[in-house]
């Protein structure tokens, strides 16, 4: 597909702002969905509307079958050996919330150490806080240098046989550095580690292939990769499943229950408790039919290209300071303005059609350790042009022009 085609395949993109037409640069936020996406949800609830599993009539057996396809195309896609070990969840941030509750508080001691990154989403700092309140181990935290990167020989050297548990984002949300999870992942498994990658913010923008990774679990967020809001999954290892108790009872995670004793489901329905977000997972299997017909080469290419044409707007206007622009980043542009406060560039920025995030994107250690409090963030993705960045860059010197 050609940029023009695929930003055709876009509905919200095609309305105006104002009397401006939109540019949407906040896909680190969520990305906007494809009609076939749209329409993927619209014909299940619309055709297909029944729950899934236990049905006998048609429906049922429709809505399940469309359910249990998204989890193998999930799993060809990310490169899982079995679509066993996808497991539906309602995003990245229960995907990490369920491994706390379920793997880490039943083994994790005290003084065990489980090791994250400065880069890391409130969502993968939270509840390795809350399990090591509930348990004695203890949160260590790998430094990022000054470019954005990860300071891999710190990270190395805070890896011990004290450490249980790694989890380390795959793309930071608020700058855009791609760590490298595969030999993080190995250094991590000499100490003898579990490990977790928190993929909220790749799987929309690179290829990931979670066999060659080689982590035991793997967050994905499927509202960020044009799929519907609600739904995500965990990639866990099938033997490392196994031995995972479940976190939530009822529903098709049990096959039998008497008042004296309940046995669980096979993996992955014993971690998929209750009626589903059965729409949900259908849409993002359509999602990843779309990333399919496009490409993670394409993809790739096309949003570095529009990256450094980003950055090039960007260090030429006085006043903008990049933050975090390392040499390996996903295309998330984080600026300040001299002088101007970033939700009063984002609101001016607003009215000349163009969206962006601003505050501290969920990342409030990263920013301390920038000396912010927030920033300006333009992320892209796929359905972005060279234009909507000249339309950024004329929008923030307007900005600078009426409040510098």
């Amino acid at each position: 597909m050609t940029t023009a085609s695929i930003v055709d395949n876009f509905p919200a993109l095609r309305q105006s702002i104002g009397d401006k037409s939109l540019v949407y640069l906040d896909s680190a936020a969520t990305t906007q969905k494809p009609q076939s996406v749209i329409d993927a949800v619209t014909r299940y609830y619309e055709h297909d509307n029944a729950n899934i599993h236990r049905g006998v009539h048609t429906l049922s057996q429709r809505a399940t079958q469309s359910y249990e396809n998204a989890r193998k195309n999930i799993a060809s896609l990310l490169g899982a050996n079995r679509p066993e070990e996808v497991i539906f969840v309602r995003g990245a941030t229960e995907a990490i919330n369920m491994i706390a509750q379920a793997w880490a508080r039943p083994r994790l001691v005290e003084g065990d150490e489980i090791l994250i990154t400065e880069m890391e989403h409130h969502s993968n700092i939270v509840p390795w806080q809350i399990v090591c309140e509930q348990t004695g181990a203890i949160l260590k935290v790998a430094p990022v240098l000054d470019d954005g990167s990860l300071d891999i020989e710190a990270y190395k050297s805070l890896l011990s046989e004290d450490t249980v548990l790694v989890s380390i984002a795959h793309v930071s949300n608020a700058i855009g550095t791609i760590n490298p999870v595969q030999e993080l992942c190995a250094f991590a498994k000499e100490a003898g580690a579990t490990t977790v990658v928190d993929g909220a913010q790749a799987c929309g923008h690179l290829q990931v292939n979670f066999q060659e990774i080689d982590c035991d679990f793997y967050a994905v967020s499927g509202h960020k990769m044009f799929g519907p809001t609600g739904i995500g999954c965990l990639l866990g290892k099938y033997e490392v499943l196994q031995e995972m108790e479940p976190w939530q009872g009822g529903g098709d995670m049990i096959l039998s229950v008497s008042f004296e004793e309940t046995t669980w489901n096979d993996v992955p329905f014993k971690f998929e408790a209750g009626t589903p977000n059965i729409a949900g997972a259908i849409g993002l299997g359509a999602a990843v039919q779309f990333i399919e017909g496009i490409g993670y080469e394409t993809m790739v290419s096309h949003e570095q290209e529009l990256l450094a044409y980003g950055r090039g707007v960007l260090e030429n206007i006085e006043g903008v300071t990049l933050v975090g622009a390392s040499e390996h980043n996903a295309g998330v542009l984080s600026f300040t303005v001299e002088g101007v406060h970033p939700h009063d560039v984002g609101t001016i920025l607003d009215h000349a059609g163009v969206a962006i995030r601003t505050g501290n994107h969920c990342a409030e250690p990263l920013m301390r350790r920038f000396g912010l409090s927030a920033t300006c963030r333009a992320s892209l993705s796929v359905y972005n042009t060279t234009e909507d960045l000249d339309r950024l860059g004329l929008a923030v010197q307007e900005a600078i022009r009426i409040l510098g």
